[in-house]
């Protein structure tokens, strides 16, 4: 019963509530400790799933929204594909976090060809300091460890110290088994920017369909530009669903055509070049067939998080937050594997093992779709 109102993120009142109803006249901290405490077993499943997720994954969606945490604004992150679903929450939000958390449950910092593809690539970290970060140990334990090899080589510089951090970062995740080609669908958010970036063409629509018309002209320009990108939307889909290599050049131009058009509008006109700037972040489909046209698989799994925000405010405890994020995550992955929720706290509470193991079911179902994937790309 108590699980069951924790999956349901009954806010502690009603949980007191009801269990006076039922006849326990427990106390707010023993209703809090009930809720919040002895749930090892299932935040070690979370971060399970996390690591499997993303080593057997062609491509994740990611979003995030405000989560106030202790009255302070905060953010939580998603992290998921068709397969699994994880939270995270935390009080900023960067492109360090964000590696932070794709690499959990590591903690290392490591210096191999994924760190230094992203160093001389867009980054441009200078070769000087390059060589001072690279000139010792190729990995480090933890944080503490690595800010102080930066401090001993004298690297110090804001920027230098994050871009540095950055790819020590990437070099972990490349470490432990996630692909240096995993996509990252995302909405444009600078620090989802990472490994290889695709871009939701439902966001970039928007971003047109929120433009207030000044005049009829003003109108019909942002009305046409909306037509142009739903109909190359459904054409991708259809390559989507059914990928020939003969249709990739044909696409590609229609995006050219679509995004070099000049209405005179001035907003319009430069929305449209911002498009032409993401060309192969919008055109990630062509080359990848797997990956999503659309991050709507990462707004819909943050749904949750809004309406709780917008109800009971934010959560008071570490203890509260993590126990959030932790069955909001089982909930959701149990859901998208097609598991009993309630039939899987019960396993876990009563040491059942009846259940297997979400990880293992990821690793699973995500063997059995590949195959298919494949065929379907080298058509």
């Amino acid at each position: 019963m108590l699980h069951q109102y924790h999956h349901q993120h009954v806010t502690q009142p009603l949980l007191r509530e009801a269990l006076q109803q039922l006849g326990f006249d427990l106390s707010a901290g023993l209703v809090n400790a009930l809720v919040t405490e002895g749930h090892d077993r299932f935040h070690a499943e979370k971060e399970q799933i996390l690591a499997a997720g993303l080593q057997t994954a062609a491509y994740v969606q990611v979003d995030d929204t405000g989560a106030r945490h202790q009255g302070h604004n905060g953010y939580c992150t998603h992290i998921g594909n068709d397969l699994f679903a994880y939270f995270a929450s935390t009080g900023s939000k960067s492109r360090i976090n964000f590696l932070e958390w794709l690499r959990r449950p590591h903690t290392d910092y490591v210096l191999n060809a994924a760190a230094h593809a992203y160093w001389q690539g867009q980054q441009k970290l200078s070769a000087v300091v390059e060589a001072a970060v690279t000139g010792g140990p190729r990995q480090f334990a933890d944080a503490a460890a690595w800010q102080a090899h930066l401090a001993a080589v004298g690297v110090t510089t804001e920027r230098h110290v994050r871009l540095a951090t950055e790819g020590a970062l990437l070099g972990s995740l490349q470490a432990h088994g996630i692909a240096s080609d995993l996509v990252i669908v995302s909405d444009d958010a600078g620090q989802f920017d990472v490994l290889v970036h695709a871009l939701c063409w439902v966001h970039q629509e928007r971003l047109f369909a929120e433009m207030l018309p000044f005049s009829e002209a003003h109108r019909a320009a942002i009305a046409g530009v909306r037509e142009g990108i739903w109909q190359l939307y459904r054409a991708l889909k259809a390559y989507r669903q059914q990928p020939e290599p003969a249709q990739r050049e044909a696409l590609a131009v229609r995006f050219e055509v679509l995004v070099a058009g000049r209405t005179g509008f001035t907003g319009v006109d430069r929305t449209l070049k911002e498009m032409a700037a993401h060309r192969a972040e919008l055109l990630r489909v062509l080359e990848r067939p797997e990956v999503p046209l659309h991050n709507n698989g990462s707004e819909s799994a943050l749904r949750d998080y809004v309406k709780k925000r917008k109800i009971s405010g934010s959560t008071r405890s570490e203890a509260g937050r993590r126990c959030r994020d932790t069955f909001a995550t089982l909930k959701k992955t149990c859901r998208k594997l097609g598991v009993n929720f309630w039939e899987y706290v019960q396993d876990r509470v009563r040491g059942a093992g009846v259940v297997p193991r979400l990880a293992e079911q990821i690793r699973q179902q995500a063997a059995e779709v590949g195959p298919r994937l494949a065929v379907a790309a080298s058509l």
